[in-house]
């Protein structure tokens, strides 16, 4: 902006006021010069300087307020045109000091050149942008100038002004604290004369508070002052949030003065601003005001990045995409107040990655984040992926002021159709065997370079010459892409000996738009038939022959011939007999004639609908052998030579109730005119039977036999019945029709048939009940014999003691082949007196029990030889129980006699209660049977039973 001397004194001023709200280190503007302010807290680095631009025209002056001002750094630059431009630094104490200066020209161009007087601190760009070379201190520039020259190169004008760095002069702060005043009361006198006093409405506007300060705190904002305190002592006081309420302490004020302050740095995004009242009142606490509002805003400065929706975006675009095809969108976001230039994004592309063909085949809405094409040339085959950087700066781009923050924008690709496949041979050559189908010829090859297993890849072969009868078809393999050239309909090698076929090759999907086929699109395919032994074939195949039947044994009916269809090779046909059910025919081998060898007969099982059927077989001599088959089909024509017969051949009749008839028809094996009509006749003898029995034709083929007598005994009856036919030299047949009399009730139905079922039991059945008879019969007798022969065995096995009353731990069974715990090697020897045995053939057994005996002559005990045989141990022990009992020494005291010794000190304890069989019963053994088996025996003996 342009404007008088004035104007800029009005503007010093005026800014000069607004950052004394904000800023508490900035000076009185010195109105005698023009000057240049840089206000700064600490030394900074010449790169971190913001450069503020200055429209120089020399014949104006122009002022530049920069966007963004951070906290510490209050900037205002002013250069006037025939005086000496005055740079003052306000600080606290001595800092460096470190600027940079941007000098615009006002409509003259590119034309300027500045020259540095100083280059050695300050340097120019060729832009005009005046850089601090290195780290100043005010000192170092105190009483020195800084020369700036301006030269036109055009006119040759030159310019030169000088820059003086000053220390401004320091204000008290409390005189800068603006003043919010309580509205005062106004009079307004109504129509009927009385006073009403009213309060002005003033709009108090908002206080600015920079969010992120670093100044000292508390930092006073504004004070506030009621006209009452001139004549009132009053208390101030506010409330809200950030006062009295969530989130408290952050504003304080003097209850004395008026002054509010902020305790503490604010945070925009944390809360925009605050909404507080004040009061004021006296020293007893009436009010004496009403309560103001106070709106404080927190102004944003650009204290956030930007930060991107996702670190990385995925993006498709078809190969070969125009410029300008959409491509994807990337997004960002900004705590900062969008309405500012703190949170106004700008994009850019910073790198694409590969670079090919060129370095910008994409670009990007600066606004929008929209990425679209702007080059032509994507090609997934050289370059299938692109990757960008992204890059996002607020303050509208700034990349001085703005903060930034990047992402990774990866797009890929899609494959078009916009490459042919390409055969890799012109010529593929295959063979194939004659009459093979579904045989793989060859495979074609072909080359895309679009991507595997997407439509623009998958091949599609086609014939478009070289097999007219559709003999060949070439699918796909989905693996390897090929083609299988494949036989679908048998070849003849007779017929065709090779096959030269043309194939073109196009994709699942048509080309893209301005691709066309290529040469290496079609090939040839060179197919050579391999001759093979072909079989003979019989014509026609089947063979009718129609002829009569019963033609006789070995006569010649017709000829059954095969030719070979291998017209190259020179082989030999023989023929044989395949299938022949009825075996009636035979084949010559060597020219096929077949004649027969049985009787024809129409009426056989063999013959279905009048057809026989014979299979033959024709083998040639060729390497490997081959041989066909071939049907004769022959068709026997009816001659009469079946006699009819009756049917049914069995039927039940009533003895006497009206009317006794049965209908009877005649079967022929024959067809007509050689069967029906027919002729029914009952024979002249026996006289009895034209005497009871009537027959009288129904029809052709059917007859009613009746009785002529009221009553016939019940019985079977065999009635001969003569049938003939009607064939040219008549058959004649008498059959016999066997009829049940019997006893009908009311209904005409048999009562008696029980009998008439064991008259008619057949001879057959008989004989087979007879036979089942005598099978039963023998069949129990063997199981007596058995049964006996069992016993038998047992009996001759059976001790002493049967097995189930056996008392012993251990049981000598003889049915048994092998046993444990040496349970077969028993010395029985055992079993006679100790003492009357041998010394050598006692067993040591320790100590025996030796009782007194009384002095009686001894009883002969039976003595057993050493190695008695087994069979003879119940003899022993019956008699020398005998001897015990008629022994007068027998030890009527408490003794044992001993069988056998097992040796002394038995835990078992005395069995002097037990005595033997000649003892009386006086002692109760009834307890021994619950003991169990091995104790029911001793129960019986001793019990007091006799048996």
């Amino acid at each position: 902006m342009c404007a008088d001397r004035r104007a800029s004194r009005r503007l010093s001023k005026f800014w000069a006021c607004n950052c004394l709200s904000v800023f508490s280190n900035c000076g009185i503007i010195n109105k005698a010069h023009s000057f240049v302010y840089v206000c700064t807290s600490n030394a900074i680095p010449s790169s971190a300087v913001p450069q503020i631009p200055l429209n120089s025209a020399f014949s104006q002056f122009s002022l530049f307020f920069p966007p963004l001002i951070p906290l510490s750094l209050c900037l205002l630059v002013l250069l006037f045109l025939r005086s000496s431009a005055h740079l003052g630094a306000c600080t606290q104490s001595t800092h460096s000091l470190s600027f940079a200066v941007d000098f615009v020209d006002c409509g003259r161009g590119s034309g300027l050149r500045f020259e540095s007087g100083d280059p050695a601190d300050f340097r120019i760009e060729a832009d005009g942008t005046v850089v601090a070379a290195r780290t100043l201190q005010l000192s170092d520039r105190k009483g020195r100038s800084l020369e700036i020259k301006a030269k036109d190169v055009k006119s040759q004008e030159q310019w030169l002004v000088h820059v003086n760095f000053t220390q401004p002069k320091q204000e008290p702060v409390g005189e800068r604290v603006p003043e919010i005043l309580f509205p005062r009361h106004s009079v307004v006198v109504k129509g009927d004369g009385s006073v009403n006093r009213v309060k002005r409405d003033w709009v108090i506007p908002p206080v600015n508070v920079l969010e992120n300060s670093r100044k000292q705190f508390p930092e006073e904002l504004v004070k506030i002052q009621s006209d009452k305190d001139k004549s009132n002592s009053l208390r101030y006081s506010v409330t809200g949030p950030g006062a009295d309420q969530n989130p408290t302490g952050l504003f304080i004020i003097d209850a004395i003065s008026g002054i509010l302050s902020v305790t503490k740095p604010l945070d925009r995004e944390h809360i925009p601003n605050f909404h507080l009242r004040a009061h004021a009142v006296d020293v007893n606490g009436n009010q004496m005001e009403n309560p103001i509002d106070i709106i404080i805003n927190v102004i944003d400065m650009n204290d956030n990045r930007p930060e991107f929706t996702h670190q990385i975006w995925n993006g498709t675009v078809d190969e070969g995409a125009k410029p300008g095809t959409f491509v994807m969108t990337v997004t960002s976001q900004d705590k900062d107040d969008p309405n500012t230039a703190n949170g106004m994004l700008r994009y850019k592309i910073l790198s694409q990655t590969p670079e090919s063909p060129s370095s910008n085949m994409f670009t990007i809405n600066n606004k929008t984040g929209k990425i679209i094409t702007v080059a032509a040339g994507l090609d997934r085959e050289k370059v299938p992926q692109y990757t960008l950087i992204i890059q996002a700066t607020d303050m509208e781009g700034n990349p001085m002021y703005g903060l930034s923050n990047t992402a990774t924008a990866v797009i890929r690709l899609l494959d078009v159709n916009d490459n042919t496949p390409e055969f890799t041979r012109e010529t593929f050559h295959g063979e194939v065997p004659e009459n093979r189908v579904n045989v793989i010829v060859t495979n074609l090859t072909v080359t895309d370079k679009d991507e595997p297993g997407t439509p623009a890849w998958n091949a599609v072969y086609r014939i478009i010459s070289g097999d007219p009868t559709g003999r060949f078809s070439i699918p796909t393999d989905p693996v390897t892409n090929e083609g299988l050239v494949t036989v679908v309909k048998p070849i003849d090698y007779e017929m065709n000996r090779s096959f030269m076929l043309t194939v073109v090759a196009d994709n699942e999907v048509p080309l893209a738009s301005g691709i066309h086929r290529t040469r290496q699109s079609t090939s040839t395919v060179s197919i050579r038939v391999i001759d093979v032994n072909e079989s003979p074939n019989f014509d026609p195949n089947p063979k009718q022959v129609k002829l009569e039947e019963g033609l006789p044994q070995w006569s010649m009916l017709t000829t059954f011939t095969a030719h070979d269809p291998d017209r190259y090779m020179q082989q030999t046909i023989r023929y044989s007999k395949l299938f022949d059910p009825a075996n009636w025919l035979e084949i010559d081998p060597n020219n096929g004639r077949i004649s027969t060898i049985a009787v024809l007969d129409r009426e056989s099982p063999y013959v279905k609908n009048n057809l026989y059927n014979a299979t033959f077989m024709a083998a040639d001599n060729g390497v490997p052998p081959a041989s066909g088959t071939g049907t004769l089909q022959i068709n026997l024509l009816d001659i009469n030579d079946n006699a009819p017969r009756v049917f049914p051949q069995e039927a039940e009749v009533c003895e006497r109730p009206e009317p006794n008839a049965i209908n009877i028809t005649a079967v022929d094996g024959d067809l007509n005119p050689n069967a029906g009509p027919y002729a029914f006749e009952l024979p002249n003898r026996p006289s009895d039977i034209r005497r009871n029995w009537t027959l009288t034709r129904i029809s052709g083929d059917h007859a009613q036999l009746s009785l002529k007598i009221s009553y016939l005994e019940s019985g079977i009856y065999e009635l001969p019945i003569s049938i003939t036919d009607s064939g040219n030299l008549p058959m004649s047949n008498t059959t016999y029709l066997r009829i049940k009399v019997c006893q009908c009730d009311h209904h005409g139905d048999c009562v008696d048939m029980e009998r008439i079922m064991a008259a008619g039991l057949g001879t057959g059945a008989i004989i087979a009940i007879l036979i089942c008879i005598i099978i039963l019969l023998v069949l129990v007798l063997m199981f007596v014999m058995w049964m006996k022969r069992r016993d038998k065995e047992r009996q001759a096995k059976q001790l002493l003691i049967d097995p189930e009353d056996d008392v012993r731990d251990n049981i000598l069974k003889y049915d048994e082949e092998g046993g444990g715990e040496e349970d077969q090697d028993y010395d029985l020897s055992q079993l006679q007196q100790p003492d009357t045995l041998e010394p050598d053939l006692i067993k040591p057994v320790g100590i025996r029990r030796l009782d007194e005996r009384p002095m009686h002559s001894e009883p002969n005990y039976p003595i057993r030889s050493a190695a008695p045989h087994p069979g003879d141990i119940g003899e022993f022990i019956h008699e020398g129980l005998k001897a015990a009992d008629t022994d007068p020494t027998a030890p009527p005291y408490d003794s044992l006699l001993v069988f056998d010794y097992e040796g002394s000190g038995s835990t078992a304890g005395s069995l002097s209660s037990l005595h033997s069989s000649s003892s009386g019963g006086d002692q109760d053994y009834d307890y021994l049977n619950d003991w169990g088996p091995r104790f029911r025996k001793l129960a019986d003996m001793y019990g007091g039973n006799d048996d």
